[in-house]
């Protein structure tokens, strides 16, 4: 087995999250022609509340696990992102806290969830996947299969979910929560690529590496075929 050189590792990398790329399924084109309602949207971040609201000690975790100062230095900026210091109304929970009002839902309804049997289990298994990559699997698995895998999504899928959701008559403040995740996760994917290039110094922990960014995509995608499942709606064409 032969190293991959850094751009065809990043090449790899990239082409391992394709195949259940989040904008290729069904749910991402129900949502961006506009076929979900207000109550279906609320729904949706439900499901997308408990898995994100455990990001930021997922985070933490893999901070206290970084080998080097330079990574831990980078992650943290990374945690800042989830939750800013100084301002707790922006973490991100919060703003999808704030989505979840404006489809409808109260705060209660979606912090109790859990608790009255309502997250779906492709939702518990994607936030268990999180955690162990976060505490248990090696570094060049935990960066890729995080930030490249799922951060490196979002930038190109949100514009159009944002751009349906403001034909809905949603507003720029009641979107912050898409918004900051369009401005903000290119860089975060980039710091994955570089500390995932740095950790995966063999032609083994590439492959590794891949695996996870295949890996994550994929129990990803099953979320949102359990989530669309349960919405009972019909698929976009």
């Amino acid at each position: 087995m032969t190293k991959l050189s850094l751009e065809e590792f990043t090449q790899a990398l990239h082409d391992a999250r394709k195949p259940r790329g989040s904008g290729k399924h069904p749910f991402s084109a129900t949502w961006t022609a506009g076929q979900f309602t207000r109550q279906q949207l609320g729904e949706w971040a439900v499901q997308h509340y408990y898995y994100i609201v455990a990001i930021p000690p997922q985070f933490a975790a893999l901070y206290a696990r970084m080998p080097d100062d330079d990574g831990r230095e980078l992650i943290m900026e990374n945690l800042a992102g989830e939750v800013p210091p100084e301002q707790p109304d922006k973490a991100h929970p919060a703003l999808l806290l704030k989505f979840a009002r404006a489809c409808g839902l109260t705060d209660d309804y979606v912090k109790n969830a859990e608790r009255e049997g309502r997250i779906l289990p492709s939702t518990r298994a994607m936030r268990a996947w999180i955690w162990e990559l976060s505490q248990i699997r090696p570094m060049h698995e935990s960066c890729a299969g995080i930030m490249v895998a799922l951060e490196g999504q979002l930038p190109t899928l949100y514009p159009a979910y944002i751009s349906a959701m403001e034909k809905m008559g949603f507003s720029d403040d009641e979107l912050e929560f898409f918004h900051v995740h369009v401005e903000n996760d290119d860089e975060h994917a980039a710091i994955g690529m570089e500390l995932c290039n740095r950790y995966a110094d063999t032609p083994e922990k590439q492959q590794m590496a891949i695996q996870a960014v295949s890996g994550s995509a994929a129990l990803r995608y099953n979320m949102l075929s359990e989530i669309l499942a349960s919405l009972n709606v019909k698929e976009a064409a």
